[in-house]
């Protein structure tokens, strides 16, 4: 039995591993989760105690067969479950993590496909994150961070990599969201902060913001 708590676990661990390559930090788990790195030492014991992952102090953790399959299908529900919200229900993007984080632990693998079907098989979230389909796969796309392109370089926001409140309601004061076209007009070498045009509007942010918007270039 795997409890409520391992679960977020388990997502917490597919979601960073999505977007970054090699095994997953304790340090990056503990930013995901909102926790103290102790915390999640204590956790990965347990959850490689129920051979859920494969984890070696000091050099990261990755997901077994079996907690791949479990992660994956914690997470179909949850961005299923945003989608719904935002489509469906009038949420706005900023919203929706916190009601999905309840609704994702809901055991009925009926519900989830008929929710599914009801909303045509999306593949994406209202936050531009893959949604894994029924067999496991998890849908591609070509983007790269913000911070990582060229200046002059022109893109289209397709997704983020943090969806939590604060952030997302700062993106939609700049007037970005998924479909947003961008100009990296500069990077500034003193902080690493970027200036881009939107339309005919000229913003700056910081390398910090930067980062989690996942671009499609032109």
């Amino acid at each position: 039995m795997i409890t409520l708590a391992e679960e977020n676990y388990l997502k917490a661990i597919l979601s960073i591993s999505l977007n970054e390559d090699g095994k997953v930090s304790t340090n990056a788990i503990a930013r995901e989760i909102g926790t103290s790195a102790a915390s999640v030492s204590d956790m990965l014991k347990k959850l490689q105690d129920k051979k859920l992952i494969k984890y070696e102090k000091y050099k990261g953790v990755e997901l077994s067969k079996t907690g791949k399959s479990n992660a994956i299908n914690i997470l179909r529900k949850h961005r299923l479950w945003e989608t719904f919200l935002v489509n469906n229900l009038g949420f706005n993007w900023g919203e929706v993590h916190d009601v999905a984080e309840q609704l994702e632990h809901i055991q009925s693998p009926e519900l989830i496909d008929r929710l599914d079907t009801f909303l045509e098989y999306p593949k994406f979230d209202p936050h531009g994150e893959p949604i894994p389909t029924k067999d496991g796969k998890i849908p591609t796309t070509n983007t790269i961070p913000l911070n990582k392109l060229s200046e002059g370089t022109n893109g289209k926001v397709m997704g983020v990599t943090l969806d939590e409140k604060p952030f997302l309601d700062y993106l939609t004061k700049l007037n970005i969201s998924i479909g947003t076209e961008i100009k990296l007009l500069e990077k500034i070498s003193f902080d690493q902060s970027i200036s881009i045009k939107i339309g005919n509007t000229k913003q700056h942010i910081s390398n910090d913001v930067a980062k989690h918007l996942l671009i499609k270039t032109n």
